[in-house]
């Protein structure tokens, strides 16, 4: 367990260190990867898939999200708790400093929003407000209709050299760490010896500073899908079928 509060300027000084962070929608799951010690808990729009059914993360609402962030935040962790602002509630600065403030009066610590020099401006005004920012480079999820699925990002040049850009521009910008998902692993390698912050990756490689995973994955509680670079370390789902069938043969 966590003997002291974590914050993002304690994240930020994690950089070369073996940071681990994981996904959590509600009070249990809060509680318990706090109790392990987890540092960074992240409350992701991910939850749309894997607790409330939707095709992908861009159908979440703030409304969801508040909703969520108030289960976490009621574990009182001593982790640093993220959420993500959802799809489109930053496409203004004024829309970003709105929503970010609504997921903060909910209980979150920081917020994390995907993209790089295109929403310099939404983090630079969400820093002036003191609001610590977490970024997300490579496959952006709220991105996935436009991009027709989920793909790989730095393959070719000039997508490698967009990546450097757009970390480097975040970091500058004030950003206390950076998600990389699915980066190409030696691009997340540059990326992660070039920039001052921690990046965490997520299917990119072994070579970040931190790895984030969807919990769910973690522990095979959402058994219909898998990503390819998750190894599930419990396959739960299976364990509850045989408990839940050795209950009802009980009755």
């Amino acid at each position: 367990m966590n003997a002291t509060k974590m914050t993002s300027e304690m994240i930020r000084r994690m950089k070369g260190q073996s940071i681990p962070a994981l996904t959590a929608y509600d009070y249990p799951m809060a509680k318990l990867l706090d109790e392990i010690g987890i540092p960074l808990i992240l409350v992701g729009d991910s939850l749309g898939m894997v607790v409330l059914g939707y095709p992908d993360t861009t159908h979440v609402t703030m409304a969801e999200m508040e909703h969520h962030v108030r289960a976490a935040a009621r574990a009182r962790p001593k982790a640093l708790l993220a959420a993500d602002l959802p799809y489109r509630s930053y496409e203004t600065v004024q829309s970003a400093v709105a929503n970010a403030k609504r997921l903060l009066a909910a209980g979150a610590e920081a917020v994390k929003a995907e993209g790089g020099r295109e929403i310099l401006d939404a983090v630079g005004a969400l820093i002036a407000e003191g609001i610590p920012f977490l970024g997300h480079l490579g496959m952006l999820p709220q991105s996935v209709r436009e991009e027709g699925g989920y793909h790989v990002k730095g393959k070719v040049e000039s997508e490698r050299e967009a990546l450097l850009a757009d970390a480097a521009a975040l970091a500058d910008a004030g950003a206390f760490a950076i998600v990389l998902e699915l980066v190409a692993p030696p691009v997340a390698k540059a990326l992660t010896q070039k920039v001052p912050v921690p990046t965490i990756g997520i299917g990119s490689g072994p070579d970040c500073d931190g790895q984030i995973l969807v919990t769910t994955d973690l522990l095979g509680t959402f058994p219909w899908f898998t990503p390819k670079f998750v190894k599930p370390r419990l396959n739960a789902a299976d364990q509850m079928r045989a408990a839940i069938e050795e209950w009802r043969k009980s009755l």
